[in-house]
């Protein structure tokens, strides 16, 4: 399992599918090579000072240092969006929250890209009076 280190890997992995809990956003994206399962964390500054955000961070690293690879889509991205609630949460429900989410995940359709949609939106036309 590789991490998630380029902003461009991010923002991909934000237009895919994504499951809410308590603690954290799970965004996942399928890719296209037969690379390895990667997984990138981030968490923001409303969620605190540095240091919680940090702590928020290890801990989200940890839930997916104990998971069983076997439970992520081989040749997918992850990303887990730390929320203020992982500082205090029990760890063990963190960790049953996280399986939840990544099987709620593997339920959801796949929806193509719109960067690489072969359809054409038309364009929206003002009205003016």
């Amino acid at each position: 399992m590789d991490r998630l280190r380029q902003r461009a890997d991010f923002l991909a992995v934000a237009n895919g599918a994504r499951v809410s809990a308590a603690a954290f956003v799970l965004q996942s994206l399928r890719r296209d090579d037969g690379g390895p399962v990667r997984v990138g964390f981030t968490v923001t500054k409303k969620n605190g000072t540095a240091t919680e955000r940090n702590r928020i961070r290890r801990r989200l690293r940890e839930l997916v240092k104990r998971l069983e690879p076997v439970s992520m889509r081989p040749h997918s991205d992850y990303v887990l969006v730390g929320r203020r609630a992982a500082l205090t949460k029990d760890f063990s429900s963190m960790l049953d929250d996280l399986r939840s989410a990544l099987h709620r995940i593997d339920r959801q359709p796949i929806r193509p890209s719109k960067a690489f949609s072969s359809e054409v939106e038309p364009a929206r036309v003002k009205k003016t009076r």
